[in-house]
């Protein structure tokens, strides 16, 4: 009888996109090119990918690198608030700000999110039927990643606000049956050099 197995769930921020985030610049393509030289030695099985250009053009690119791993669109793993929170879950010399930068993405973003970031956890997250460990990449967006790190971590739903995530940097997730999920390691860029590091970041953090 088949038992369960950890998944290992890796994430990926879509490479540098266009001022318009039509398409990736061509700082983008090397990032994401780089990441899949990177991830040639994973063992994934699975990349999905959402729906925006920037998302499928990162990784398009990335499969191009490895050997027949299919990628596949999904909408859990587009652009979109993943919770709302009210003011009194919010640190209260912050809820103001934080609640006047929610207010600024597109009302589809802030109603479909939270539904989709439910249905995001079910479907990528938690350890897997059979007896083999399961490798998947999710290219996905800044938010989702901090929802999922959150979630892994146990923090507060509210707490995916203020994790920020460099193009083309990679997360890994451990879901191993029994145990807390692990975080073996976040925004990592060792497979990029100096110079398509921290894009993505506010101007003053970037080094």
């Amino acid at each position: 009888m088949s038992g369960t197995a950890p998944r290992y769930l890796y994430l990926a921020r879509h490479g540098e996109a266009s001022s318009d985030e039509s398409e990736l610049t061509d700082n983008g393509r090397r990032q994401a090119v780089l990441l899949g030289e990177r991830l040639r030695c994973s063992a994934l099985s699975a990349i999905y990918h959402g729906p925006l250009p920037r998302a499928e053009q990162t990784a398009r690119l990335i499969c191009e690198q490895l050997d027949d791993v299919p990628a596949e669109p999904s909408e859990l793993a587009g652009d979109y608030v993943p919770y709302l929170p009210q003011r009194a879950e919010l640190p209260s010399e912050s809820a103001d700000a934080l609640l006047d930068r929610l207010a600024q993405f597109p009302a589809e973003e802030r109603d479909n999110g939270p539904e989709l970031a439910r249905q995001a956890l079910a479907q990528f997250t938690g350890a897997v039927d059979g007896d083999e460990p399961r490798h998947e990449l999710v290219v996905t967006h800044n938010f989702l990643i901090g929802w999922l790190v959150r979630d892994a971590l146990d923090a507060p739903k509210w707490r995916w606000m203020g994790l920020n995530h460099a193009n083309a940097a990679l997360s890994v997730i451990r879901y191993a049956p029994g145990r807390p999920a692990s975080v073996l390691f976040y925004n990592d860029m060792g497979h990029l050099p100096p110079e398509l590091r921290w894009t993505g970041f506010p101007p003053e953090l970037r080094g």
